[in-house]
Parts: structure tokens; C-alpha cells; sequence
């Protein structure tokens, strides 16, 4: 009796089906396992870069966007029912773009054709464009002017070098008629009728558009520039690190206010001043300090950048303080002083430039060796409208000489009220230095004392 073998080739046929079927299971597993979860978008997942350093992860997910698991799902469903599908194709231009670093709306824009800023070069409308410049100026230099002031002007540009940008913004109109100076032709002409310097800044010195320049001067039509030079000016700003800066102003200068801006002799600059008892809460601050005035300002790249953004705001200053009353006791009070003047002017905004430059105390200053002569031309004033029987110039005064002050329970009092509220020696300072607009320094003097 024979005893039967046990032989490999009678296991390896069910070895081999035992195989099979496991692999089938297993692949109808793992198929209705992912139908049963969403899509997983990899754009989404928080993946260190280190891990994929070259993998476009926005490229992956369009690319196979169309192969979801319920994609597949359907597809399977489909050939059951003897239904042909075809499979969305990938196309290589419909690639979705988003670089949060690029420029606020040009995020689908690829970062090679972005170009973010501009600047005020001219440019030919012939020949090759490499041979557009000659020279390309370094320094900006603005001034908003009448034609009344046309004289003054044509000095005060005489002393800028090629090194500079010239750009007039015209606020009677007139532009043609600056066309018998020679350096008209290459100078910007902006014209808008009745408007301020700092309406023009606001608008066309946008920080993208001057980032070119390392300085930007912004200067009124009314300043004497007979012992001013801008190349050794600029000399002196950089010896001293100044972000924000003036020249001195000569002591003979109409309207001449503050002691900060007064040129001194014997030094170059000077960054800080001792003014009058009481006007100063701290050393380091406006303005015995970190002040410059309005009218002949200088900034570097970077400080325009910030000082840009405080132009025509709507603000709302909060003080609290003890207010005496000759027939009644301290009252405390909270002071809410909202200004919504779009800065037209820039009244209060020389208090401010501080904030942007750290520290201020250091970075803003006034240039002793370099001085002008502020002339004092209310010629801007006449631009007014005349109404009612009253002058041109009393009605823009007027328009901008009201803040709302509020007590902490609501109560809206006149400002004339509050002035009592200062001590004596520097509101009899502040009367002194009322002429026509009378009312407003008043007002805005007692904003900048809060400040």
C-alpha cells in the first residue's frame, strides 16, 4: 500500500488564488475607504518646507484636480452601466496663482512681471529707451505755487541741481505761463484748482511712486533761499542721520513761532530747543524736540513712507486732566477732540511727524548752516471765496477752525469754555501770536498741547 507524497506542486495552485484574493480584497478596501472621505486639499496642510523644498503643491492639486476619489467613484459606477466617461484632462494654463507676498491685488500675478513702483522720470516718445535718462535724479523736490510767486520760485529752484526732480502743483491754474523759465520744460506740472500742498501729497507723492528718491522736499512758495545750497544741505542731513528735517529759519523770518526752528549760529544743527515755560511736558518731545515745521519739510525715503499714511484722516484725540475753574473746584473732565479737516492745511501734523522715526528726539532736527527766510505770503489765503461781505481768506480761516470737545457725560461745550482750562502765560502767548485767523490757532494749539 503506497503512502501518497505530499508534493509543492499540489499547494502552490491554492497558494497562488489564496494570493489573489487577498490582493482583490484589499484593493476594494482601500477603494471604498477613501470614497468615503472628502477630497484632501494638500495646499491646505500646514507641511514643512524642509520635507518638500521643490514640490509646487498649488501645481499638484490643479494638476489632479480632477482625479477626486469621487471622480473615480463615478467613473466605476459608469462602466457598470456600460456608460462611457471621459476623464477631465489636465491643461497646462489653467494653473491657479496666489503669491501673498506679491503686492496687495496682484497676489495671481507670477512675481516676475510685477513692477510696484514708478517714479516721475520723463520719457521720450522716440528713440531707444536705454538713452531716455542722461541722468537720473536722486532727490525730489516740490513746491505748490502762483504765478504771483513766480519770481520767488524761479530763485528757489536755481538751487537744486540736475540731481533733483522738480514737480509744481499749481493751485491758481496757471501752468503755461511758467514756460519763459528755461528749467519749466523739464519740471512736473500738476494743476488743480484751490488746493493745498498736502492735498497734492496726498494724491501724486504716493510712497510707491517717489520711492526713487532718497529725499523728498516739500517746501511753500514763500521762502528766501539766498544762503541755501540743497547738495550741501543734504550733506549735513546725512552727517547728522536726520529722517525728517528743515533749515533753519532766519530769526528776521515773518511769523517766526517756535524757538525749535529758529537758526542758530555757530553750529550746523541743532535738535532740540528751550522754549517757553510750561510748553513743554518732556524734553524729548514736540516742541522743544523732535519737531520741524511745515512749511520747508524734509524727508528721507522712509520717513515719507509713514508720514504719507497720517494725510487725511479723521482723528480723535482723548485727554483727561483737571480743569480749574476760578469759582469752583477741580473738575476732572475727559476731552474728546475729533478733527476731520482732511489736513488740507496740516495744522497739528508737525506734532505728529514724530511717530514715525525712533528715536524722534535724534532723527529730526533743524539745519543751522543751511537757512531760509520764511517770507510769510498768505497768498494761498486769497483763494478763498468771498460770501457774505466777508474776505476770500477770513472764510478758509473759518472752515477749518471748529473742534468738537465732549465732556465724559456727553455734554458739548463751546471751546472758548476750555481755554480756561490753560495755564495763563500760555494762552496770553498764543493771543500774541493771533493776526487773521484768530480763532483757529486757538483751537489748534490747544489740540497740540494735548499731543
Amino acid at each position: 500500500m503506497g503512502v501518497p507524497l505530499r508534493s509543492g506542486n499540489v499547494r502552490k495552485p491554492n497558494e497562488t488564488m489564496r494570493l489573489i484574493v487577498t490582493t482583490f480584497a484589499g484593493v476594494i478596501f482601500g477603494f471604498f475607504l477613501g470614497v468615503s472621505f472628502p477630497t484632501l486639499s494638500l495646499t491646505k496642510m500646514n507641511l514643512p518646507s524642509s520635507l518638500f523644498p521643490s514640490i509646487d503643491l498649488t501645481y499638484i492639486e490643479d494638476k489632479y484636480s480632477g482625479l477626486s476619489t469621487q471622480a473615480l467613484f463615478n467613473a466605476f459606477n459608469s462602466l457598470k452601466t456600460n456608460k462611457v466617461v471621459s476623464m477631465p484632462a489636465y491643461k497646462s494654463n489653467e494653473t491657479k496663482i496666489w503669491i501673498p507676498t506679491n503686492p496687495r491685488g496682484a497676489e495671481r500675478l507670477p512675481p516676475g512681471i510685477i513692477s510696484s513702483e514708478s517714479d516721475f522720470y520723463l520719457r521720450r516718445l522716440w528713440g531707444q529707451p536705454s538713452e531716455d535718462l542722461t541722468i537720473k535724479p536722486k532727490y525730489l523736490v516740490t513746491f505748490t505755487v502762483g504765478y504771483n510767486q513766480k519770481n520767488n520760485i524761479d530763485a528757489a529752484v536755481k538751487k537744486f541741481s540736475e540731481n533733483f526732480t522738480i514737480v509744481l502743483f499749481h493751485y491758481d491754474g496757471l501752468t503755461t505761463e511758467w514756460e519763459e523759465f528755461g528749467w519749466s520744460k523739464r519740471a512736473i506740472h500738476v494743476s488743480v484748482r484751490k488746493q493745498t500742498k498736502w492735498w497734492y501729497a496726498k494724491r501724486f507723492l504716493q510712497p510707491d511712486i517717489v520711492a526713487p528718491y532718497d529725499y523728498i522736499f516739500m517746501w511753500d512758495e514763500d521762502l528766501g533761499v539766498e544762503h541755501f545750497d540743497a547738495e550741501e544741505y543734504l550733506k549735513l542731513v546725512r552727517k547728522h542721520g536726520l529722517e525728517i528735517s528743515q533749515p533753519g529759519l532766519d530769526p528776521n523770518s515773518g511769523g517766526l513761532t517756535w524757538a525749535m526752528t529758529r537758526k542758530r549760529d555757530n553750529t550746523e544743527v541743532h535738535k532740540d530747543a528751550e522754549e517757553r515755560p510750561g510748553w513743554c511736558s518732556d524734553p524729548h518731545l514736540p516742541p522743544c524736540a523732535a519737531f520741524v515745521e511745515i512749511m520747508a519739510t524734509v524727508f528721507s525715503r522712509d520717513a515719507w513712507r509713514c508720514v504719507w499714511h497720517m494725510i487725511q484722516v479723521s482723528s480723535e484725540l482723548i485727554f483727561s486732566g483737571c480743569c480749574h475753574f476760578s469759582a469752583f473746584p477741580c473738575l476732572l473732565y475727559k476731552f474728546s477732540f475729533k478733527m476731520q479737516n482732511d489736513l488740507v492745511h496740516g495744522w497739528g501734523l508737525d506734532f505728529a511727524l514724530r511717530k514715525c522715526v525712533e528715536p524722534s528726539h535724534e532723527k529730526i532736527g533743524v539745519v543751522d548752516a543751511q537757512w531760509i527766510v520764511h517770507q510769510s505770503v498768505p497768498s494761498l489765503g486769497n483763494q478763498g471765496q468771498a460770501e457774505g461781505g466777508r474776505a476770500p481768506w477770513e472764510g478758509v480761516c473759518n472752515k477749518y477752525s471748529s473742534v468738537s470737545l465732549s465732556h465724559t457725560h456727553t455734554h458739548t461745550f463751546n471751546i472758548c469754555m476750555y481755554l480756561f482750562c490753560l495755564p495763563l502765560s500760555l494762552l496770553v502767548d498764543w493771543l500774541q501770536t493771533v493776526q487773521k485767523c484768530a480763532f483757529h490757532p486757538l483751537s489748534m494749539n490747544l489740540a497740540m498741547v494735548l499731543l
